[in-house]
């Protein structure tokens, strides 16, 4: 395989994809607002907010390992995220009367296998000319601080986990939306 048709394949893969990454990151800042902007909700909302974002999340992970099957090295990897966050949306659904506590492990949970993916898929994308694997890596090292942080203070309770939860979403969420908008700024060169 030629480099070019290489590049040609990462170009059409991009222009394909790049909005997908941009919702992903939209819904993130969308979920971390709502987090913020109602810090007295209760831990039944909080469980279903989260389950309905891990759900979308996953969603969307998984259509991107879809449309990138057999063409890049990293499509099981989304497949991976996109089974992860699914699960713990359905987990997060299934038992929305869960306490604060569990809540703090489920999401914990949740932010530690995204984040290790997450920085294995970043380092194996960063083989890919053009991509956008820096960004990736910083989502993925910023949902293990996540994790370190929930799990280090598991008794702050329900209101410090929303605080947390929300700023990681709009942290995230920012940072795929910059990295959407540098994918199809790198597809347009290509």
């Amino acid at each position: 395989m030629t480099t070019n048709h290489v590049t040609g394949d990462l170009a059409q893969v991009g222009r394909q994809l790049w909005w997908l990454l941009l919702l992903r990151g939209i819904f993130a800042v969308l979920f971390g607002i709502a987090a913020i902007v109602w810090p007295d909700i209760t831990t039944w909302a909080l469980v279903v907010i989260f389950g309905i974002y891990a759900i979308i999340d996953g969603v969307v992970a998984l259509g991107r390992a879809w449309q990138t099957r057999g063409r890049f090295a990293d499509w099981g990897w989304w497949a991976l995220i996109g089974v992860v966050s699914i699960g713990a949306g359905i987990v997060a659904l299934v038992w929305p009367e869960i306490t604060a506590l569990a809540l703090l492990f489920v999401i914990a949970f949740y932010a530690i296998l995204f984040g290790v993916l997450e920085v294995i898929g970043a380092f194996i994308a960063r083989k890919i000319p053009g991509s956008v694997w820096g960004w990736r890596l910083a989502a993925g090292i910023l949902a293990i601080i996540l994790c370190i942080v929930l799990l280090y203070t598991p008794g702050t309770g329900i209101l410090a986990i929303i605080w947390v939860l929300g700023w990681y979403a709009i942290f995230f969420g920012v940072l795929l939306i910059v990295a959407a908008f540098s994918l199809r700024g790198a597809v347009k060169k290509m």
